[in-house]
């Protein structure tokens, strides 16, 4: 029995390259034409397959209906929620996960510095989208057209001089994160808050969400929070793998200090250097800032 369903469900792969015979079917699998038949038939039966009039087979509308609705019931936050914290607990900064939900990319979770001095942020909370790195990354993967009409809507507040200025620089920034995969907010923000960011993926290879490490440079430099980045990637294609139903990636143990850091010396990466603000004390006044 159990060759039979690997037989059937080998059939599927096939016909999501196209529409495909009873003799590619044979073919394919290594069986007779005779067993493709009453595998074919079985799978029609249940909607997974569908016979077009010309005689080839193709996936079944029923397929398409349960793989939508398998990834309509899907909680990337519930999924990912572990991968956090064990970042949380590898890093110590803060570590934020966030989504992009009509015009506006909302935190949706949160694990909260292991130092006094924390990043006042809030679930279901909007984040600058023009400078915020997770926003780059959300955005950067939207279709070209789509990108830029969305930049040219925004306005750009100068919180800080390194604020995004206007949509072209803004435009240039998005065609660089979708090149090199992850993204920045080296004091684009708040002066002293730096943060790096690497994209989660679905099984179609789009963004889905975005993780991002963030911390004030009391705590640790923006170059030396640069070095974090291949760890926070690793963690994303973690989640990514489960989130997709790919083959997970493992995410890293609590046990790779040693590795993690041979890794920020041997990122390949090699983030360019940002010119990191001076470390100072943050200011304590400032309404994006919580301190305990």
């Amino acid at each position: 029995m159990s060759q039979t369903v690997d037989r059937a469900l080998s059939i599927l792969p096939l016909l999501a390259e196209g529409p495909a015979d009873l003799g590619q079917v044979a073919d394919r699998i290594g069986v007779h034409k005779s067993t493709a038949l009453r595998l074919l038939r079985t799978l029609h039966e249940h909607g997974l397959v569908y016979r077009q009039s010309d005689q080839r087979y193709r996936l079944g509308a029923r397929l398409i209906a349960l793989a939508q609705e398998a990834m309509e019931n899907l909680d990337i936050r519930e999924i990912a929620h572990p991968h956090l914290v064990r970042l949380n607990e590898q890093c110590g900064h803060t570590v934020h996960l966030a989504v992009l939900e009509d015009d506006e990319v909302l935190y949706i979770d949160k694990v909260e510095s292991r130092y006094p001095v924390r990043m006042y942020s809030r679930i279901g909370k909007p984040v600058a989208i023009t400078v915020a790195a997770v926003a780059k990354l959300l955005l950067a993967d939207l279709p070209e057209t789509e990108r830029r009409v969305r930049a040219e809507k925004l306005e750009y507040p100068l919180y800080t001089a390194r604020s995004t200025p206007n949509a072209l620089a803004f435009l240039r920034e998005l065609d660089k994160v979708r090149d090199q995969g992850w993204a920045t907010d080296l004091g684009g923000h708040e002066e002293s808050i730096n943060c790096v960011a690497a994209p989660i993926r679905g099984a179609d290879g789009r963004v889905t969400a975005a993780m991002s490490v963030s911390a004030p440079n009391v705590v640790v430099t923006a170059d030396e929070l640069l070095t974090l980045l291949p760890l926070v990637r690793r963690t994303a294609d973690a989640v990514s793998g489960e989130y997709s139903g790919r083959t997970p990636v493992p995410a890293p143990d609590r046990n790779t200090s040693d590795r993690n850091a041979s890794d920020r010396n041997t990122s390949d990466q090699n983030p360019p250097d940002r010119n990191a603000p001076d470390r100072k004390a943050p200011d304590r006044n400032s309404p994006d800032r919580d301190t305990e």
